[in-house]
């Protein structure tokens, strides 16, 4: 992904970007997963992008975008929004979702939303967090991440 503007220097964003990297893997495999028509691999896939995302999210809402919301509350509310719609389909992962024959595209749909949620972030957000965020706001995005923790996925067969 990002490499150009050096944002990936931080931890934070550092971490955020690895996450970043184990989900669109994660979307990869989704993929496959659907054109092979294994729609509870789709469905553990979708667990485990869920898991990376929990975290993720919270320092995104709790630590950097209120640090660069009052700039540019729209967009920061857009963003959260688009959160709230792919965790609304990644959570059905976990519930009867055999029994919809729509999820599987629906999935595939969100998933494609995420992505481009993904550059908008690492094009847009991240580059930006670098320039703005002062010594004491880049502190309250390691504090979310020290209180929420990282969590990645094992690798699933």
């Amino acid at each position: 992904m990002c490499e150009y503007c050096g944002c990936q220097a931080l931890e934070s964003i550092d971490q955020l970007t690895l996450e970043h990297e184990t989900v669109v893997r994660l979307i990869s495999r989704v993929r496959d997963a659907h054109r092979d028509g294994k729609i509870a691999y789709m469905a553990e896939l979708a667990r485990e992008i869920a898991a990376v995302l929990v975290p993720h999210t919270q320092v995104e809402e709790h630590g950097l975008f209120p640090a660069m919301a009052g700039d540019f509350p729209e967009k920061f509310a857009a963003l959260e929004d688009e959160h709230r719609r792919i965790e609304a389909v990644l959570a059905e992962a976990s519930g009867p979702y055999l029994a919809d024959p729509t999820w599987p595209e629906r999935l595939i749909e969100t998933l494609d939303l995420l992505r481009e949620h993904i550059l908008k972030e690492q094009d847009g957000v991240f580059p930006a967090a670098l320039a703005l965020l002062s010594t004491e706001q880049w502190e309250t995005v390691e504090a979310v991440r020290a209180r929420v923790g990282t969590r990645m996925p094992e690798p699933s067969a």
